[in-house]
Order: structure tokens, then sequence, then C-alpha cells
């Protein structure tokens, strides 16, 4: 290198140095001697990391990476609690419910009574939200029996976005069909929620017969889109808070997962 350019390097580097004394990118050094917390729950002390913990676990549970999962992690239960009770729940939803309906308004209607769309029920159009309150968010092992007893109850509230997407559906000349993993028993308790909820005019209420005890959601579901497929229907929409709901065969179209991070149904 010249002696003339050289010089120039140094003063290119002596300015640099000066101007800008520290690292760009600025790493922070982490005390490990101190545990920091943030947050109470339920006396609870809960550190700073659960919820970035329970977000990228909540992100893989919304896109089935995670697979089969039958319980919350312990350390988010906190955090699911926030979640559900709080306002981006809400937000969510009103988002799906958005997407949903934007999608629906491309669809040219046929008008011959065969435009369907599919919801299931629970944490879909029903919220039991009372009773997971009450067992821990999802960190309790699930008890088929108390749970059918809330059902009995058929005091499950609705969830608003989907009662404003299912009354625009209806109003777009599509025909409504719930399928939904609860019992043929249980028909009647189901009916009765969903019409003190508001919601009404459905097409079909199907729910699991005997010939489906046992199935997996994903092949029930899918068998019962199957059939109304082979009567005709064009299935455009499909919306579930699981993507058992959504998938299989006979899949709708558009199909619109809705959040729940409390269980998991295969």
């Amino acid at each position: 290198m010249e002696s003339g350019q050289y010089l120039v390097a140094l003063l290119i580097f002596s300015f640099i140095s000066t101007a800008y004394p520290h690292s760009v990118i600025q790493i922070r050094r982490e005390n490990h001697n101190s545990v920091a917390y943030n947050r109470i729950y339920d006396g609870r002390r809960v550190r700073r990391d659960d919820d970035m913990y329970c977000e990228s676990w909540k992100f893989s549970v919304e896109t089935n990476d995670a697979g089969y999962w039958s319980q919350i992690p312990s350390r988010c239960e906190g955090y699911v609690k926030e979640y559900m009770t709080g306002d981006r729940y809400r937000s969510d939803l009103e988002v799906i419910a958005d997407d949903s309906l934007a999608f629906a308004k491309t669809v040219e209607v046929a008008g011959n009574g065969k435009d369907a769309w599919v919801f299931d029920i629970d944490e879909t159009l029903l919220s039991n939200l009372p009773y997971y309150a009450a067992h821990g968010f999802g960190s309790e092992t699930f008890d088929e029996n108390s749970f059918n007893d809330w059902v009995d109850l058929a005091e499950a509230p609705v969830l608003p976005a989907s009662l404003r997407l299912y009354g625009e559906l209806k109003q777009l000349g599509f025909k409504i069909f719930l399928l939904t993993g609860r019992t043929e028993s249980q028909r009647n308790v189901t009916g009765k929620n969903l019409l003190y909820g508001g919601y009404s005019n459905w097409e079909r209420l199907i729910l699991r017969g005997s010939s489906d005890t046992g199935k997996p959601a994903i092949v029930y579901k899918s068998e019962k889109r199957k059939e109304l497929e082979d009567e005709g229907y064009v299935i455009h929409g499909s919306s579930g808070d699981q993507w058992s709901d959504l998938l299989g065969f006979a899949e709708a179209r558009r199909s619109f997962k809705l959040p729940n991070p409390m269980y998991y149904i295969a």
C-alpha cells in the first residue's frame, strides 16, 4: 500500500473508532445470580422468561408444530389465563372472523342451496371458558364426566365474533352445518344453548352417533364432510378451534383456525 493510502486508511479507522466507540450490536449480559420476577399469578411469582416461553409454546400449538399434547405446561397457566380472559383473545377472534367474511364475499353463491359453511361448536361458536377457568385453563387432566355435566347446563356463552360471522354468512346465502364432537345424547342441550346464544336456522346439527364411537375426531369429521359432499354440497368454508376440525379429507376450500391453547383434540 502506498504511504499516502495507508495514512488515509488510518485516519478513517481512527474516525470510526472515535464516532462509534461501542459495538453496534449490544448483547445484554444476564445476571445469573439474581432471578427477575415481574408478575404474580394466584400467589405464584412468575419469571420474566415464562411469558416468552409460553408465547412460543402457544405459537407451536396454533401452527400444529407441537403435535399431540394433553395438558398445558404448568408454567403457562397464568399466561393462558391472561390470554383467554384478555383483549388479545377477543381481538384474534375478530380478525379471524373478518378474514373469513372477506373470503366468503368472494364466493359466487349459486343460489341452489348447496353452498355450505361448516362450523365446529366448542370454542368456535360457544365458549367453555367458565368451565376451564374452574379447571386450571387446561393445566388439569381432562375429566369427561365433569365436562359433560357442564354441557348439560346449556350455559356456555357465545363468542361474539363468531355470532357476527354466522349471521353474515346466512345473509350471503350459505347453508350452515354444525359439526361437533358432542354426542347425540347432548343434542337437546346443545340446541338449547345455541338458540339462547342467538344462533338459529342452521341447516343441520351433526353429532356423534353410536357408529362414531371411538373414531378420532379428524376421521369422524372428515367422514361427515364427505357425506355432505356426496349430497351435492360444496363446502366453501370451515371454522374450528382444532386442526382435527379442519384437516383430513373432504376439506373445505378455505379453513379458518380459531385459537385454543387450553386443549388439543386429535
